[in-house]
């Protein structure tokens, strides 16, 4: 029996998608798939809705059923070992909640990423010191073994912003103002973490822009911080993820992606937009406020 909760569910919906345009594009319905694979129905189905992991002979069979071409199977197939194996963050165990396990096999899949924050610097721009204080400060009792593999786990996900292939994601994010002036009280740790933001802003895929407070209250003031996640295409016009908004709370997280939330959650973001600061000015008010911590 097929276990449901083994593996990635990301590459696991990836591959259903792409095994029902497969299919579609061949004609065939899921009864005739069923019956020339001498499966059941249902297995196919789950297949499709990426409820379960995929067995790279059973990925071989729809391909030669759906006459799917070699460079093709071959993305299927490498999906399908996919489905199977863990993320790389399963293997810091219970400190990573199941509910951001999800967040970051989707952030590790998008293609773009808009991110604002109104209180902190995000997880993919945090320096090692800046995040291990904000561990502490959650949880003080924790033991600092423990603290350090969330950090751990912080910190590789940032390796998407450099990685070669896939390719990096693009990065937008719009910052307030209140954000680089909410210190850390160790001051020079709060330095390098600003230095660190301009760093990372150089990079090509990266976009760093900040919302002045003299720019009045934008409409996220409703939101609070969110991420819209973009995915790259499919066989045809659809994405192998729907366009997705990530709101997280205190204790667990919302995954939005029916069109009518992200149309909401994009007005918001195109509001940013028009009141952020461009990327040059963004980067003169950060050493601005380097120079403060200086003085």
């Amino acid at each position: 029996m097929l276990d449901e909760t083994s593996g990635s569910t990301v590459p696991r919906r990836q591959l259903g998608r792409l095994f029902t345009e497969l299919r579609e594009h061949a004609t065939i319905t899921l009864d005739e798939a069923a019956r020339a694979l001498d499966c059941s129905r249902q297995k196919i189905w789950r297949i499709e809705k990426g409820l379960v992991p995929v067995r790279l002979v059973d990925a071989r069979a729809m391909c030669d059923l759906y006459r799917v071409p070699e460079e093709m199977a071959a993305i299927v197939a490498g999906l399908a070992k996919e489905t199977r194996a863990k993320g790389w963050w399963h293997s810091y165990g219970d400190v990573v909640p199941s509910w951001f396990s999800l967040y970051v096999g989707l952030e590790s899949s998008a293609t773009l990423l808009r991110q604002y924050d109104s209180e902190l610097i995000p997880g993919l721009l945090q320096t090692r010191a800046y995040a291990s204080e904000l561990f502490r400060r959650k949880n003080p009792t924790m033991a600092p073994e423990e603290r350090e593999k969330l950090v751990a786990v912080r910190l590789q996900r940032q390796s998407i912003l450099v990685r070669r292939l896939p390719v990096a994601p693009t990065l937008q994010v719009v910052l307030s103002e209140a954000v680089l002036r909410r210190s850390i009280p160790d001051r020079q740790a709060m330095i390098e973490q600003l230095r660190h933001l301009l760093d990372v802003a150089a990079l090509p895929n990266v976009s760093l822009r900040v919302l002045p407070l003299a720019a009045g209250p934008p409409l996220a003031s409703e939101t609070g911080t969110f991420v819209v996640l973009g995915f790259p295409q499919g066989l045809g016009r659809a994405s192998t993820e729907p366009t997705t908004v990530y709101l997280e709370n205190i204790t667990g997280a919302l995954y939005l992606d029916r069109p009518t939330e992200v149309a909401a959650f994009v007005h918001v973001w195109n509001d940013l937009e028009s009141l952020a600061s461009g990327e040059a000015e963004s980067g003169k008010m950060i050493n601005m406020i380097i120079e403060e911590h200086h003085d």
